[in-house]
């Protein structure tokens, strides 16, 4: 598990290869990710938006940005948790994601950006 944490926001990441949706003699390796946000900050606050980098080992890199995650935008008060799994696809079996959340803290509506640990994306074979 990959963890961080940004002024009180924890994000710990983990991975799963995805065989039975992957079809590696045609170059596509699925994986899905957990997410885990925990608020250990004093204020509530809410993610507003994420940004994702997904770099893949034939030298591609893919930059998502949108609002929420899948389709949420979660308000988490003092010492709540949110989490979440989602997807992503490779053309090889080794690769990586790192990104950012946009947080907002309710009570004021300041803004800040939570990192996301990076992560890598590995076919269990390619470990041997």
């Amino acid at each position: 598990m990959n963890t961080t944490t940004t002024q009180g926001v924890t994000v710990s990441v983990t991975t799963n290869y995805l065989p039975d949706y992957s079809s590696p003699g045609q170059e596509h390796y699925v994986f899905a990710y957990k997410i885990d946000i925990r608020n250990n900050s004093e204020y509530t606050v809410k993610l507003l938006r994420r940004h994702w980098y997904i770099y893949d080992a034939n030298g591609v890199v893919r930059e998502v940005e949108g609002e929420g995650v899948v389709g949420q935008q979660p308000t988490l008060e003092p010492g709540e948790a949110h989490q979440y799994v989602s997807g992503c696809n490779l053309k090889s079996g080794l690769g990586k994601m790192r990104g950012t959340y946009q947080m907002e803290r309710v009570m004021d509506g300041s803004e800040f950006a939570v990192d996301i640990p990076e992560f890598t994306l590995v076919v269990p074979y390619r470990l041997n």
